[in-house]
């Protein structure tokens, strides 16, 4: 007897994305693989977007991304850019709206990350409510009560401000409240003007309206903080600035990041080479002087910021948010476990 052909799989409502160009593109699938080996029977998708569907190398096939066009037309013009960022950097503002059908809770993912843990399935699903979920912007870990340019420039109250590289969007939320077309009218009206791009528009628009993530998901990887993440074990090490495991310099990137990301070139882009950043020889005694001072100067400020996350999948409410919260024993919340 004939055997029934099985009912096609629903697809899940929950998908990591990512958005970059082609100069981004093995970094990001480089984070995609990393991604789909920690969860080889994931209940979530991995998109690839772009202005036009991208092409995966058919090596990578196997992991099941899914190359999303996003077709952006002239949404962007006359957005600021740089030479680091192309319009690719606003791409992901579009995302609910070209993905809003297929799921519920997006991922977002810059294409300079480098990931280590986490369990993203439960990230996902972690309970929302507001329109997105991010991690404050590295200087506010220090001194919550910085006032961020962004919002002295557009006469906003001080605030927490979030960095943008790793977002974690309710969709059917981001959509009523229209901050798509809040972020890209505002944007409009900059004229080119815009400090920090995509996030400047966000952290406007989504002003108090935003839920905190632990930093473990989103480590912004800086002199002040490389080895505050040593002893916690982060998600998600960032690497913000220009220094970037495949141009950075000997030394000033541990060699482990350059080491793993070499290796999957070699197999997927066997034209693009980065071993020049892979030396294990000792770092200059000055560097490690400067950077252990900062870290010693920021460490009961890094405690207190730390403390306030009792798992690595709290969220803070936006009502929370916007206050530091008391002291921590010191020392107490930095053990791996802690987050």
């Amino acid at each position: 007897m004939t055997q029934p052909a099985p009912l096609p799989q629903p697809r899940p409502r929950k998908a990591v994305a990512f958005c970059c160009d082609d100069r981004y593109r093995p970094f990001a699938l480089f984070a995609a693989s990393q991604i789909a080996a920690l969860h080889p029977d994931r209940d979530f998708d991995i998109c690839l977007c772009d202005a036009t569907a991208p092409v995966i190398p058919h090596t990578l096939r196997h992991l099941g991304l899914r190359p999303v066009a996003l077709e952006p037309g002239t949404t962007f013009a006359g957005f600021a850019l740089d030479q680091r960022r192309s319009e690719s950097a606003y791409h992901r503002l579009l995302l609910p709206r070209r993905l809003g059908n297929d799921y519920d809770r997006i991922l977002y993912l810059d294409a300079d990350v480098f990931i280590q843990d986490g369990d993203f399935s439960r990230l996902l699903d972690v309970p929302l409510s507001n329109p997105v979920a991010a991690v404050r912007d590295n200087p506010q870990w220090r001194t919550p009560a910085r006032m961020p340019q962004e919002f002295r420039t557009a006469g906003l109250p001080n605030a927490p401000y979030f960095n943008s590289g790793v977002l974690l969007i309710d969709v059917p939320l981001w959509q009523d409240q229209g901050v798509e077309e809040q972020a890209i009218a505002h944007g409009s009206g900059c004229q080119g003007r815009l400090r920090r791009h995509d996030q400047t528009l966000l952290n406007i628009v989504l002003h108090r309206n935003w839920t905190e993530l632990s930093p473990v998901w989103n480590w912004q990887y800086s002199k002040a903080a490389r080895l505050h993440e040593a002893v916690v074990g982060a998600n998600i090490v960032h690497f913000i600035g220009k220094e970037k495991p495949w141009n950075a310099p000997q030394h000033a990137l541990p060699a482990r990041f350059a080491v793993a990301m070499a290796c999957f070139l070699r197999e997927h882009f066997p034209d693009l080479r980065i071993e020049r950043n892979m030396s294990h020889m000792p770092v200059d005694n000055r560097i490690m002087v400067a950077m252990l001072l900062r870290h010693l100067m920021n460490g009961r400020r890094m405690t207190r910021y730390l403390s306030r996350f009792p798992t690595r999948y709290c969220v803070l409410p936006a009502s929370t948010a916007q206050r530091p919260e008391p002291a921590a024993e010191p020392g107490r919340d930095l053990q791996r476990g802690a987050l």
